[in-house]
């Protein structure tokens, strides 16, 4: 199974890279596969955006990850 994290966009760098952020995590990611402005949710698989969100489909997903860690640190 894949699974992709939603992250949003803080930062647009040289040469389609963008600085993203998972809630306690920043990373830089490849943008090739998307077109998106800073403050824009993305899903984020193998180090590529691959998916443009609302900003209420990112959040409500980032808090169904957050839950499911925490059951699973029970």
């Amino acid at each position: 199974m894949c699974v992709a994290v939603p992250a949003e966009v803080l930062e647009i760098k040289e040469g389609n890279v963008g600085v993203v952020d998972y809630g306690d995590l920043r990373q830089e990611v490849r943008l090739d596969l998307v077109d998106v402005k800073i403050g824009e949710f993305v899903l984020v698989h193998v180090g590529f955006a691959i998916q443009r969100l609302s900003r209420e489909e990112g959040l409500e997903t980032r808090e169904l990850f957050k839950q499911v860690y925490a059951a699973m640190e029970e």
